[in-house]
């Protein structure tokens, strides 16, 4: 089991997600809850499109974290 970095940004109607290490992986919801669950989708979906074309399965590299500041 791989576990990929997802990006997740609010808009002001809608949630979106992307995933850096798949370039061209990405999914629109609703809410946040929605737009996890098709992004999920959006992972399996990518990944089998790889293999059946025989391409390689990017290694997840990105990691995402939070910086604090006082301003």
């Amino acid at each position: 089991m791989k576990s990929y970095t997802v990006l997740f940004e609010r808009g002001q109607r809608n949630w979106s997600a992307y995933v850096p290490d798949l370039p061209g992986c990405i999914a629109t919801g609703k809410t946040r809850q929605d737009v996890q669950r098709r992004i999920r989708e959006a992972i399996e979906f990518h990944i089998e499109g790889l293999k059946i074309h025989g391409e390689e399965i990017p290694e997840p590299s990105v990691e995402a974290g939070r910086v604090s500041i006082t301003a």
